[in-house]
């Protein structure tokens, strides 16, 4: 992991740059994308969230997160992370930024 010095979890940086990259995300999107345990990406989300880094907020019974706006680091972190996101291979890039967040049109070709 390119920041894995910076962060004590390699969670913490997936779970950042996730985030950086899409804009906001829940646990079990996030622990899928990156084949991960739950678990472990639930504990830096609220990590993140209890240090003011992240905020949340309930839809239904998902907890969905995204960069607080009133953090006070937060536009020297999101230029940290974006220039890290620069540094992934172009395939994971694509990955990482491509984003659907409703369904395709039954039909419709890719």
């Amino acid at each position: 992991m390119l920041l894995g010095s910076l962060f004590v979890s390699e969670d913490a940086e997936r779970v950042l740059l996730f985030l950086t990259a899409r804009g906001e995300g829940y646990a079990k999107e996030i622990s899928d994308y990156y084949q991960r345990s739950i678990f472990g990406i639930q504990k830096q989300l609220e990590k993140f969230d209890a240090g003011g880094v992240l905020i949340s907020r309930k839809i239904g019974r998902t907890r969905l997160y995204r960069f607080n706006p009133r953090y006070p680091l937060l536009d020297e972190l999101r230029i940290l992370l974006k220039k890290a996101i620069q540094f992934l291979p172009e395939e994971e890039i694509k990955k990482l930024t491509i984003y659907r967040s409703r369904p395709r049109r039954k039909g419709k070709t890719l």
